[in-house]
Parts: C-alpha cells; structure tokens; sequence
C-alpha cells in the first residue's frame, strides 16, 4: 500500500453495507450504483484511492469524488428510516446535475410542432406542397405554438 492514507475514512453500518454489497452484486440495472458501491466498500475496506480506481476502471480522483461524496451525506444517512434508507443511499450516489441551459421548449410543444408536421401544408393556407423547415417555423409561431423558433431547431425535432 503506498501513497498517502485517504484523508476521508468511510465506516458503514450493517444495514448500509448489505444494501451496497447486493448492488455490488446486481448483473442487471444502473452499472454506475454497481461501480459507486464497489468503491465505497473498497474505501470501507480502508483502500487507498488509487488501488479503487484501478479496481473499478476509474481514476484515483473519481474514487476521491464517491469518497467524498459518502461523506457529504453522512448526516442525511443518520437521520434516515430503515424504510427509506436504500433511497437516501440512491439519491447520494446519483449523478449530479449537469451543466447548461434549462431546455427552451416543452414536451408538449415539439408533439404540437411534429403534429403540425403531419398535416397536410394546403391545411394551413401554405403555398407549398411538402414542409419545409423553415415554413414549419413560420406555422408555429403563427399558431402560437411557440414565441420563436428557428427553422434549424424545427429540423432538430423532425431527425
């Protein structure tokens, strides 16, 4: 064992402990709560972040990151029920939000959108006989569909 000592210990009760060595075990389901629970009973084990990297297929910093993680919500696992112990586990182990902007148009809108797609353009008074992009756009902003959208996006929903 070398390198420094982990400067964050793990300890986990009994009840924490079977809950993540059955979803260490799962051969079906989300294999990134296998891969978190495996590193947090290596790290309970006392391994260093390195060797758990190596173990799982991850770099030392991203066993350093569940490690640390673990720990963050320390409090939230004491306070705990039984009963919803395997919830609070999953919800700490879970992927953190990612990055970016909120998405600028509802479900209900492309469906409004892709619908309009399926009619016929002569429906709408358009002097085309397919649907362009571009006419689309102009239909649902003149339906009140959307505020604005660009034909390009239009296209997105159409791929």
């Amino acid at each position: 064992m070398r390198g420094p000592k982990p400067s964050v210990e793990i300890s986990l009760t009994s009840s924490q402990r079977a809950i993540l060595e059955r979803w260490e075990r799962q051969r079906r389901g989300p294999q990134d709560r296998v891969r978190r629970a495996r590193i947090l009973l290596m790290a309970a084990a006392g391994e260093r972040n390195a060797a758990i990297g190596r173990a799982v297929g991850l770099s030392a910093d991203a066993a350093r990151l569940w490690r640390n993680r673990w720990r963050d919500g320390e409090s939230v696992l004491a306070e705990a029920t039984p009963d919803d112990l395997e919830d609070v586990m999953d919800e700490i182990l879970a992927d953190a939000p990612r990055p970016g902007t909120p998405t600028t148009f509802t479900p209900e809108q492309v469906a409004k959108i892709i619908a309009v797609a399926c009619e016929k353009p002569s429906e709408s008074e358009r002097p085309v006989s397919h649907w362009t992009p571009r006419e689309l756009a102009a239909e649902a902003i003149l339906r009140g569909i959307v505020k604005t959208i660009s034909a390009r996006h239009v296209g997105r929903f159409l791929k």
